[in-house]
Parts: C-alpha cells; sequence; structure tokens
C-alpha cells in the first residue's frame, strides 16, 4: 500500500513539474511571438480632405445634389417606367445583385465559424488487435485481465465541441474583412443601378431627338420635292435646262437617305433599350415621341468631401481598403499563439455490449496552444502580399478620387458650354425665323414666287436641327453631371454598421 502511494505521489509531483514547464514554454512562446514578424511597412497614405474640391478658376453653373430618382425631374412617366424596368429586369441588375447575396453569405461563414462548434459523433470500429503492437496484450483473451482478443468491436457515442479563443482579434479581424467586402459589393450594386439608368435615360433621349431631327428632314424634304416638281414643269415647258432638274432631284435624294438613316437609327436605340431593360422581343413597346427637357443641371456649392459619400464607386472602394485592413491585422495576428479548447462528452467501450453501461463514460478536455516557430517565411510573405495588395488599393482609391473630381469640372465645363450655345444658337434661328417670313411676305405681296419662298424655309429648318442637336447634348451633359456626382446616393451608417454582425 505504501508503495503504490509512494508510486502515485512520484506521478502526481512528475505531472506537476511537466505542467508547469509546458506554462513556461507557453509563455516564452507567445512573449517571441512578436519577434516572427521580420519587417512591414507603413500604410499608404489616403488623399486628403483638401485636395477633394474643384480649382477655384472654374466657375460652373450651381445646383442641388440630384435627388435619388434624378430622372423623374425630366416629368416624362414613360421615361420613368423605362427606368423602373430597367431596375426590375435587367441581367445587369441580377448579376449585381446575385454579387451581393454572395458576399453576404460568405460574411456569415466566416462570422459562423469563429463560434463555439458542438457535434454528436458515433463510430464502430471492428479490428484485430497486432499481438507485436502497442495493444499487444489485447490480442489475447485473458479473463482476468478482461481481454477477449484479437477481435474487438469498439463503439464510440457522444458530443464534441471546439472554441478557439480570438485573444488577438485575428477571427474578428477576418469577420470584418467579409463584411467590408459584403458593403463594398452593395455600393457597387448601387453604382450598377446608377449607371444602368444613365444609360437607359440616354438612349430614351437619343431616340426623342432622332424623332424630332426625323420630322425636320420629312419638312425639308417636302421643300425639296416642291422645288423637284416646280424644276421638272418648267423643264417641259422648255423654260430650264435639264441640269436643274438633276441637281434638285439629287438635293431630294439627299433627304430621303438622312431620313432613312434616321428611321434606322430609331430601331437600333430601341434594341439598345430592350436589351437595357431585359425586354422579350415583344415586350417593349413602341416609343412614343415626347419633346426634349430643358435639362437644367448644376454643380453643388458644398462639392467637396461630401463627395465621397455621394459616389457609390468611391464608397466601394474605400470599403475594399477597410478590407484590406482588416485582412493585415488579420496577417499580423498569426504570428501570435492561438488557443483553442476542445472537449467530448459521451460513452466509449471495447465491446458494444458494454457501450451504454455507466462505466463506459468518457469526458475529455483538451485545451491546446499552437505558435508557428518555423515555417519557411511563409507568415512574413503573406503579410508582405496583404499590405501590398492593400497600398495598391489605396493609390487606386485616391487616383479615384482625383478623377471623381476632375469629371464633375469636366462635366461642369461642358454644360457651361452648351448653355452658351445654346443662347447664340437662338440668335441665329432668330435671324433665319426672321429671313423666311421676310419672304414669306414679299411673297403673298406678289414679290416673289411660291418657290423661292418655300426655299427660305430651309435655313430655318436647318437651324433648328442644329438646336435639337445642342439641346440633345445639353441634355445628356445634364445626365452625366448627375452621374459623377452619385445620382443622390448616400452612403449609410458608416460608423456604426462596421461593428454590426452580417446580415
Amino acid at each position: 500500500m505504501n508503495t503504490r502511494t509512494t508510486h502515485r505521489s512520484r506521478q502526481h509531483h512528475f505531472a506537476t513539474r511537466l505542467a508547469a514547464t509546458a506554462a513556461a514554454i507557453s509563455l516564452l512562446l507567445a512573449t517571441a511571438g512578436c519577434a516572427l514578424i521580420r519587417e512591414d511597412t507603413a500604410p499608404a497614405a489616403q488623399i486628403p480632405a483638401e485636395q477633394i474640391r474643384m480649382a477655384q478658376d472654374a466657375e460652373l453653373p450651381q445646383a442641388d445634389w440630384p435627388s435619388a430618382q434624378w430622372w423623374k425631374a425630366c416629368n416624362d412617366d414613360q421615361l420613368d417606367a423605362l427606368v423602373d424596368r430597367a431596375l426590375r429586369d435587367s441581367p445587369t441588375m441580377a448579376v449585381a445583385t446575385a454579387r451581393v447575396d454572395a458576399s453576404r453569405a460568405q460574411a456569415k461563414l466566416v462570422d459562423a465559424s469563429t463560434g463555439l462548434l458542438v457535434g454528436l459523433s458515433a463510430s464502430v470500429n471492428r479490428q484485430s488487435v497486432s499481438e507485436n503492437g502497442f495493444l499487444g496484450p489485447f490480442a489475447h483473451t485473458n479473463p482476468a485481465l478482461g481481454t477477449t482478443g484479437p477481435w474487438y468491436t469498439e463503439g464510440t457515442i457522444g458530443l464534441g465541441a471546439t472554441y478557439s479563443i480570438d485573444l488577438w482579434g485575428k477571427d474578428r479581424s477576418r469577420v470584418n474583412a467579409a463584411m467590408g467586402v459584403a458593403r463594398a459589393r452593395q455600393a457597387e450594386a448601387a453604382q450598377a443601378a446608377l449607371v444602368l439608368s444613365s444609360q437607359v435615360v440616354r438612349v430614351y433621349y437619343e431616340i426623342q431627338t432622332t424623332y424630332a431631327l426625323h420630322d425636320l428632314l420629312v419638312k425639308a424634304r417636302d421643300i425639296r420635292q416642291e422645288q423637284l416638281e416646280a424644276s421638272q414643269a418648267r423643264t417641259t415647258r422648255g423654260l430650264v435646262a435639264r441640269t436643274q432638274v438633276a441637281g434638285a432631284e439629287a438635293q431630294r435624294l439627299q433627304l430621303d437617305q438622312q431620313i432613312d438613316s434616321a428611321q434606322t437609327r430609331i430601331r437600333t436605340l430601341h434594341e439598345m433599350l430592350r436589351q437595357l431593360t431585359g425586354a422579350g422581343p415583344d415586350g417593349l413597346p413602341a416609343i412614343t415621341q415626347r419633346p426634349l427637357p430643358d435639362g437644367a443641371a448644376g454643380v453643388p456649392a458644398s462639392l467637396g468631401y461630401e463627395l465621397l459619400a455621394r459616389r457609390p464607386d468611391l464608397q466601394a472602394m474605400r470599403w475594399y481598403v477597410q478590407s484590406s485592413m482588416d485582412q493585415i491585422d488579420a496577417a499580423r495576428a498569426a504570428f501570435y499563439p492561438s488557443f483553442d479548447i476542445r472537449a467530448f462528452i459521451g460513452l466509449d467501450s471495447l465491446h458494444m455490449s458494454d457501450l451504454l453501461r455507466k462505466a463506459s463514460r468518457q469526458v475529455n478536455l483538451i485545451p491546446g496552444l499552437s505558435l508557428p516557430i518555423f515555417d519557411s517565411g511563409r507568415l512574413n510573405a503573406n503579410l508582405a502580399a496583404t499590405r501590398s495588395q492593400s497600398n495598391l488599393l489605396i493609390a487606386q482609391y485616391n487616383e479615384s478620387v482625383l478623377n471623381a473630381v476632375r469629371e464633375v469640372a469636366q462635366a461642369g465645363l461642358e454644360l457651361d458650354s452648351l448653355d452658351h450655345q445654346q443662347t447664340l444658337q437662338a440668335g441665329k434661328l432668330k435671324a433665319a425665323v426672321f429671313a423666311s417670313d421676310s419672304a414669306a411676305a414679299q411673297y403673298r405681296q406678289g414679290l416673289l414666287d411660291k418657290a423661292t419662298a418655300r426655299e427660305a424655309m430651309l435655313p430655318v429648318l436647318m437651324e433648328q436641327s442644329q438646336a435639337v442637336e445642342i439641346r440633345s447634348r445639353h441634355l445628356q451633359a445634364a445626365v452625366t453631371l448627375s452621374t459623377v456626382l452619385g445620382g443622390g446616393y448616400i452612403a449609410q451608417g458608416e460608423g456604426k454598421d462596421r461593428e454590426a454582425k452580417p446580415d
């Protein structure tokens, strides 16, 4: 009895020394963990706020920020229905929505992998024990020892659990990085909706512009037809040469060619609109002709840092940058010790007949520590690659911010120039109308023939065509400005959302 007590005392003393040694080694490894990071560079600098503005010499028309549904300012129900249909049925939006859903699912997966894992396991192991192995005594049948070898049917059933202790924030950083990607994809979906709605508005008003130009071409063609018929009548009476008829016919045919091109253009634009809205072969009705709106627009007086929150593409890049920062934190935390706890409670028996007995109960509690000591530079290489990718994203973000300011300035300058062109064109049109009205008055007084008076209408039609084209360009420039200003998008919940769980 004393011998057994002494033996147990030695075992307890040995176990205590072993535990103390393991604790000391763990503490030493934890202390030396930071030393494994051989080098790391500082993050690239993001663009300062004072650079997010336009040059002071850029005097542009002023207006408010675009509204969320900025195209409704045109007061065109036909256009509203087309944009709504595109945002609902377009394949482009289906792709963007799928990307958002995939990123949210990935964020949920990463978040779920950091929690407590509990599972039920059961197994049956039929085995023949080797006489020369570690379990050699179990290869023989010995009732005194309880062995019935060499064949055994081992059964195990119970609950197992695993939990990792995130002391250094590695798991938290991985979750934040996945959430950052999900928010970036949401902003990208908003950018896709903005681009799609802009394309629909552009194509729609190109159709309306072509309608207006087509009508003016038809009027000009009618005048040329009248001139051709008059020339043919004079030629029949021998008053003019045949060459005059040929010239009038060539001018009429040129207008016929332009009319045919305009009709083809309308059909082509209609097909583009069908593709943008996701309509089938017969799913898009004909576009009714409507007058072109004024297309008034301008640059907000508060343009500056607020542009970052108004541009969904910049918000997407900002979230990608934030995600890369979290990935760097996770890469740095990988150098430190990781701790986990594994547990098992259940039943285990070498004989299936004994599995459900009280004596077959088994409980395991296994705290674990892991620290990479030599990894051939993998962790440092991963940290360097993650840092380089983050710096690249920051550089791209800075470039995109400056490009965004430039795009706003260019769109505003073009809009301002077209305002002046519209004023000048109005003067030209007024002069042409005055000359045409004078010719019509002279015809009524018998001072001019009808053909000459009608021909005076051609310069008016030409100036009206130029006025329509300038107005169309002005409208397209207004659409461009609304787009580069973000189209009414405003980033929501940037501060507190980052700490929230994924949806």
